[in-house]
């Protein structure tokens, strides 16, 4: 497994619908704005078979530096929380039957 850049999802994306990737690019860049502005209004966002983003609150907590063992205030915290929706969840158990399979 690897990592795949917003880059090459572009370049696939251009690929795989004949679409420009500049025109992919900007639809991409554009996506990704409306999601940033949407979570930070508050809005869960909903992509149906796909997965749930929405903001949660994480309370203030202490932690411990790990080199000096000392306790550490953690200030609370907005965090985004990402739900794994029914078809991607199918997609990762059938992609893990298969790595057993090995």
């Amino acid at each position: 497994m690897g990592t795949i850049t917003k880059k090459d999802l572009i370049d696939r994306i251009a690929e795989a619908t004949d679409q420009k990737r500049v025109t992919v690019k900007k639809t991409l860049q554009c996506f990704l704005d409306q999601v940033i502005l949407e979570l930070g209004r508050g809005n869960r966002l909903e992509f149906r078979d796909f997965g749930v983003f929405e903001i949660r609150d994480r309370k203030a907590r202490t932690a411990q530096n790990p080199k000096t063992l000392e306790p550490v205030e953690v200030p609370a915290k907005k965090v985004v929380k990402f739900k794994v929706g029914r078809l991607m969840q199918e997609h990762l158990d059938q992609l893990a039957d298969d790595d057993d399979d090995d």
